[in-house]
């Protein structure tokens, strides 16, 4: 794509023709005459188009109607009487990121153990967890779903495995929450059962008997998972990872899994650590365990595959198996840079993730695309990773994490609008193509994302739920988890001593 996008997008002071007209930058509020957050039909003209799949366009259209896209292309806009038009000047539109890996309730313990290793992290963190209810679930989700769509996201998922007696239900809290914010969503039911007193590394008052979990899980998926086409709502399966969970449960949860048409997702091959601990405990390394457990395949995708052998690569691209990369947490942690540029060399399916908030504090989703970038280039060269297979991996890439390729992960006439409106004017302007100004430095602004045709954020700011609120709840949350905890006399800070 060579140019660059016209000025940035402002409300036009010409009488609009056809139908509505409302800038990139200047969306009026929810409510507001001829707007709200989900316009029937929706016309994006003037901007620049990164489609992931198929040519770049320099200046065009995207026309959306009921929630897809019906039509995109180069030049002007068509005639769409009733429709809202956005002027996308000087703004490059995307697909909507998608988050492959998160645990939304840590957004309440963001900035602990600053300077421990993954297992140091999770001995300080988890006896601190083990006092969430659902009220702090609800807040810190608010909050670390309303950033994720600051910066660009429209899908996530969430890995959710604590499941504390008497505590509320922490799912439909984590659920509510995304209905209220417009994220399409995928949690995952986790699990623990294997405690330290059998060997595993949480505290056994944070695990669940095996029976107890099949039966949750089965009611979860009974009760959210939604397979249509055009689903918000869609539930996984996810075991937490091979050092907390029993093979017995490893082997039931993905026998329920594939009864119920549902996906798996767990935790691998996060640390050295955690291959040592295999080793010792399992007799061979974690993805051959996992092969043995039945849980390579189409329908599973890991979080982490930082320490992978070259025989692994080659097993996850030859079963489809997926990966969710999330280099700013196995930074934070210590716990090194995934072969991301060999995988995809590979053929094997990569997504982005930002991991769970307390490992990788306040991180953007946009912002991993130039952390997959970096690190992939510190380790192997400049041409290691494109910015175009950075963006690519952080849309594509976590659709077909998710099995949803076919309807969200680029820009085509049929998929779901989940769009994104990136203000590459302005300084970046000073960049002739967008998609490095976008991947390359400092996040643009974002100027619109789209769910589905709906508004979620305008002008860097979330539509659907009042922002200043989404962030003191994640605060909020944050204090009341920290209280609940000192109520059960534990501190982070106690948790930390050697």
């Amino acid at each position: 794509m060579n140019g660059t996008p016209g000025r940035d997008a402002e409300t036009s002071g010409e009488g609009p023709a056809p139908g509505n007209r409302a800038a990139g930058a200047g969306l009026p509020r929810p409510g507001s005459p001829g707007e709200g957050t989900g316009a029937a039909e929706t016309v994006i003209e003037n901007v620049a188009i990164a489609p992931v799949v198929g040519p770049e366009i320099a200046r065009g259209y995207i026309h959306v109607r009921d929630g897809r896209i019906v039509a995109l292309g180069a030049g002007q806009a068509p005639v769409a009487p009733g429709a809202t038009r956005v002027d996308g000047a000087g703004c490059l539109a995307t697909p909507g990121l998608v988050n492959t890996h998160h645990h939304l309730y840590q957004w309440a313990s963001q900035g602990v153990a600053q300077d421990a290793t993954l297992f140091e992290w999770l001995t300080a963190l988890y006896k601190v967890w083990a006092a969430m209810d659902a009220e702090v679930v609800k807040g810190a989700a608010t909050a670390a779903l309303g950033w994720l769509a600051l910066s660009g996201c429209t899908t996530t998922t969430d890995h959710h495995y604590i499941f504390p007696k008497g505590r509320g239900d922490l799912f439909a809290a984590e659920i509510e929450a995304a209905r209220d914010v417009g994220m399409r969503f995928h949690p995952c039911r986790g699990s623990m059962d294997r405690g330290a007193s059998q060997g595993g590394l949480p505290p056994d008052e944070v695990v669940e008997g095996l029976e107890e979990i099949l039966a949750a899980t089965a009611e979860a998926i009974d009760a959210y998972h939604d397979p249509s086409p055009g689903s918000m709502l869609r539930v996984a399966v996810a075991p937490c990872s091979p050092f907390s969970v029993s093979a017995e449960l490893m082997t039931e949860a993905a026998a329920l899994a594939r009864a119920k048409g549902v996906r798996l997702h767990t935790h691998l091959c996060e640390t050295v650590d955690e291959e040592e601990h295999c080793l010792a405990q399992m007799g061979c390394t974690p993805v051959d365990y996992m092969e043995k457990l039945g849980w390579l395949g189409p329908d599973v995708w890991v979080a982490h595959a930082v320490h992978l052998h070259d025989r692994d690569i080659g097993r996850f691209a030859a079963t489809g198996t997926g990966s969710a990369h999330c280099p700013s947490s196995n930074g934070r942690l210590g716990a090194g840079i995934a072969r991301v540029s060999e995988m995809l060399r590979a053929g094997a399916v990569v997504g982005l993730g930002v991991d769970g908030s307390a490992s990788s504090e306040l991180t953007p989703l946009a912002g991993e695309m130039r952390q997959a970038l970096l690190f992939q280039r510190a380790r192997y060269g400049p041409a290691a990773l494109t910015a175009r297979q950075a963006l690519e991996i952080g849309t594509l890439g976590g659709a077909r994490c998710l099995g949803r390729q076919d309807e969200i992960g680029s820009l085509e006439p049929g998929k779901l609008a989940d769009i994104v409106l990136w203000r590459v004017g302005g300084f970046a302007a000073a960049i002739d193509d967008p998609v490095c100004a976008l991947v390359f430095g400092a996040t643009p602004p974002v100027a619109r994302v789209l769910v589905g045709g709906r508004t979620v954020v305008a002008d860097g700011e979330l539509r659907t739920v009042p922002q200043d609120a989404a962030g003191e709840a994640g605060a909020a949350a944050h204090r009341r988890l920290l209280g609940l905890a000192a109520a059960r006399g534990v501190s982070v800070a106690q948790e930390l001593r050697p």
